[in-house]
């Protein structure tokens, strides 16, 4: 599933069509992306206008058009924007093509978990944009709200906890792995056993992971460093970067998420 730095990759795929106008608009009706909007009003409501700006929060993306139009989106699974000629043919799965005057922008989504939203003519963002939790790299992420949000849920292992929107939008399966083994943590630990000072530990591990993976992953695509435990996660059979380390490394299923970690770096806790 795309992450936060993967959102804005495909954020910025689409701004190549700022300040165009909308000519018509291709949509696949039956399309479970459509589950909270008409794709009727798409279709209807969107052409005529100017394409004004983008934006993202976590795994969500928001597009605003002229006129107070907004269009959302979450990428799901396997959902992806990509840019195509103006004379572009959608295929099977391309759910939605905006046809501009000089491209196309198209959302894909094969397994259809994605989703699209779209209001017009309100004032501002729309209510589910403003009612996101905080981002982790907003001021209101802050030490005082994951302490009780940790504490909430002491059961909870520290992996789980950090795929947990409500707290960390944005962040997913790759992004908790690598954040957990920066730490020198175990997966399974639980949250309860953080102390506040680790909780503040945790907060800074965090926004560095973000900021590193938008900087890298975000800007165009490009593959973290070898350093990174995200090289060497994806496959039985790796080991782990650590310089003085090279354990291989153990994948395992957590509370329904394949994680990933170095026995020697990150060891059980009871």
């Amino acid at each position: 599933m795309p992450e936060l730095a993967e959102v804005e990759y495909y954020r910025k795929q689409w701004d190549s069509g700022l300040a165009q106008k909308v000519q018509r608009v291709h949509v696949n009706d039956g399309a479970r992306i459509y589950r909270e909007t008409s794709p009727a009003l798409l279709r209807r409501r969107l052409p005529g206008r100017v394409f004004e700006g983008s934006e993202t929060h976590g795994k969500n993306l928001l597009f605003q058009f002229s006129g107070g139009a907004w269009l959302g989106g979450h990428l799901g699974m396997t959902g992806k924007t990509h840019v195509e000629a103006p004379d572009f043919t959608p295929g099977k799965h391309d759910h939605l093509v905006l046809f501009l005057e000089k491209r196309s922008l198209v959302f894909t989504d094969p397994r259809l978990f994605g989703k699209i939203r779209f209001e017009v003519e309100t004032s501002g963002p729309p209510e589910w944009w403003k009612s996101l939790p905080p981002e982790v790299l907003g001021p209101g992420f802050t030490r005082e709200r994951l302490w009780e949000f940790s504490q909430r849920r002491q059961r909870t292992p520290l992996k789980t906890l950090l795929l947990e929107q409500a707290m960390f939008p944005g962040i997913g399966n790759w992004m908790a792995d690598e954040i957990c083994w920066r730490l020198h943590w175990n997966p399974a630990r639980l949250s309860g056993s953080l102390t506040e000072e680790e909780t503040a530990t945790l907060r800074r591990e965090v926004r560095q992971v973000s900021r590193q993976a938008l900087r890298v992953i975000g800007s165009n695509w490009s593959d973290p460093p070898a350093s990174w435990l995200f090289r060497h996660r994806w496959k039985d059979g790796g080991h782990c970067p650590r310089r003085g380390c090279g354990e291989a490394l153990l994948r395992a299923d957590l509370r329904g998420r394949t994680t990933c970690w170095c026995p020697r770096c990150q060891p059980e806790t009871s």
